[in-house]
């Protein structure tokens, strides 16, 4: 980097004090976070904010800062918010092309927390794929946004009246514990392994409509046994968790697709927790359908991951052992 450090300032105008207030942080987190993830320093009074650092990355900071205030009229500021737009911006990339994530054809949908889109050009690609096509698979791992953007994605549908209902499936199999003996009915039985989708409408929606929704079925939260012998019309379809199915579920499902339909199946095929020697109908799936028309793949990779910085290493560091070893010459 260049010896020589870059002083940059920014003047918020006009001042609103609520939104400095947001794009702060309490006790200047989010300023703090910024500083430690790119090694600049920053400053401000009131709305005059002066960023210290390496050309690029006060560049890069400056940038953000920006992109974050302009989020502040829309949406709660979180931890998370800022940890994604560091990622998203991998630094060059945002100071070539700070516009790319407003692209005109994003899939955007509003929440109780703000406005819902694509982070980063294969989350992006994802949700162009699932508008784009009947059947749409996004496999990777834990915390790149597979389920969440799926169910944005379908209750964006929903709103624009593109589809009846929306219909939401995972199997129902433990993460490699037995859980024995549970209480309750049927549906009390299987919520516990649905509660990630059940999560991501609430976001989206608030408690009170997803109650509604489901209690007059215009949301089926289900096992994916409950599939069987059905042929879904009109419907956004979410198949969640999709590695823990066998090869002849995963055929039972895909034939339920009807007329009108869009369906959504997401997985990571590296944390299958079906009995083995169960092959993984995910898995299989992928090479059967891959190259067929109306059929689109995106996969993620550690790289995409939008939780904490850490999750994205532990992921890293799994997929870098479990790479095939190269054969010896």
């Amino acid at each position: 980097m260049d010896s020589k450090l870059a002083s940059i300032d920014i003047a918020f105008e006009p001042t609103d004090n609520d939104r400095l207030a947001n794009l702060c942080g309490q006790f200047d987190e989010h300023l703090r976070q910024i500083e430690q993830r790119l090694g600049v320093e920053i400053n401000n009074r009131g709305n005059q904010f002066r960023v210290i650092g390496d050309p690029q990355p006060a560049q890069a900071a400056a940038a953000i800062l920006k992109q974050l205030y302009a989020a502040t009229g829309q949406e709660r500021i979180r931890r998370e918010t800022v940890h994604v737009s560091l990622q998203e911006s991998g630094m060059a990339a945002l100071l070539e092309n700070q516009d790319e994530a407003q692209a005109p054809d994003d899939i955007v949908v509003t929440t109780k927390e703000g406005r819902v889109r694509g982070r980063g050009p294969n989350q992006r690609h994802y949700l162009q794929n699932i508008a784009d096509h009947d059947l749409t698979f996004g496999i990777g791992p834990a915390g790149t946004g597979k389920t969440y953007l799926a169910v944005a994605s379908a209750v964006a549908a929903l709103n624009r009246d593109q589809v009846r209902r929306l219909v939401l499936v995972r199997p129902a199999v433990e993460a490699g514990e037995r859980l024995g003996f549970l209480p309750g009915d049927l549906t009390e039985k299987v919520d516990p392994y649905l509660r990630p989708i059940y999560d991501a409408l609430y976001e989206m929606l608030g408690f009170e409509r997803v109650g509604k929704l489901l209690e007059h079925g215009v949301i089926e939260v289900a096992p994916l046994a409950f599939m069987r012998g059905r042929t879904l019309n009109e419907a956004f379809i979410i198949l969640d968790e999709a590695q823990n199915t066998t090869i002849d579920q995963m055929k039972m499902f895909l034939t339920r697709i009807g007329f009108g339909s869009r369906t959504v199946v997401t997985g990571d095929i590296t944390q299958v927790d079906i009995p083995r020697p169960q092959r993984s109908g995910l898995r299989d799936a992928v090479e059967l359908l891959r190259g067929m028309q109306g059929v689109s793949f995106t996969f993620f990779t550690a790289a995409d991951v939008v939780r904490h910085p850490l999750v994205q290493r532990i992921v890293a560091a799994y997929e870098q052992r479990d790479l095939p070893e190269e054969p010896k010459r």
